[in-house]
């Protein structure tokens, strides 16, 4: 019963609002793309809390990040964060961390199609998403065929980059399994900068020494920062690598 009263209040509050300016009716009216990015998150909240609408609870939730407010903010919250304002449960906090991985997956979804390993502007974009709002560096292995077609992706490493973490023995186990014929490399920088550190250049010496021996080998390494990236391959670093090896 008082959680019928509670729902009662809470859409009164909203009816409140002028018709124009409730998501609802915005939405059915005009279509979505008309919505502000807090007006989407309360028609997926459906209700606030008492004595909170839904638009204030989204305008509260967008500013729980405390270093990029906003949607992008959304892709940096917990659960427990979620879970520490007033009238966000497990529910609403489970629906908004969903939010955003449906959002990756989506960028990602149409970012494949035009997956060019000539051209790893393609892989920049394929990654981007999923990548730059991490914060921590991520390690990932693609595994192309003989037709330059990707087989699959392995997680190598989930932490700080450096060569005791990421083996080669566990990256060419991944890559003999796939059947592959070449690697690339992809890793974020968590600081939004995308030039090679000493490690990153470390690393890729090691795992294309050791591909050339197994006979396979990486073609081309990319560290993503926040919209940039560096590809070893364009800049020459990978080239010099080579040559090296």
């Amino acid at each position: 019963m008082n959680h019928q009263k509670k729902q009662n209040h809470t859409n009164n509050v909203m009816k409140n609002l002028p018709a124009d300016e409730r998501p609802y009716e915005k939405c059915e009216q005009y279509g979505p793309h008309v919505l502000t990015d807090e007006e989407l998150l309360a028609v997926i909240l459906r209700t606030g809390t008492r004595g909170t609408n839904s638009l204030e609870l989204a305008r509260e939730i967008m500013n729980v990040c405390p270093f990029e407010s906003g949607i992008t903010g959304l892709l940096h919250v917990t659960l427990p964060e979620l879970k520490e304002l007033n009238g966000v449960g497990k529910v609403k906090a489970c629906q908004i961390l969903c939010i955003g991985e449906l959002s990756k997956r989506i960028s990602m979804r149409g970012a494949r199609k035009l997956l060019d390993f000539r051209r790893p502007e393609t892989i920049a974009d394929y990654y981007m998403e999923r990548l730059r709002h991490e914060e921590q560096e991520i390690v990932i292995c693609m595994m192309l065929d003989t037709k330059n077609h990707l087989l699959g992706e392995a997680e190598l490493t989930r932490g700080t980059v450096n060569q005791s973490l990421l083996s080669p023995r566990e990256l060419f186990v991944s890559a003999l399994s796939y059947h592959a014929v070449q690697l690339i490399l992809v890793h974020n920088h968590p600081s939004g900068d995308p030039s090679p550190s000493r490690e990153d250049i470390r690393i890729t010496e090691r795992i294309a020494s050791a591909g050339k021996i197994i006979g396979i080998p990486l073609i081309d390494h990319l560290v993503i920062g926040d919209r940039k990236y560096t590809s070893f391959m364009e800049s020459g670093l990978m080239g010099d690598i080579l040559s090296r090896c």
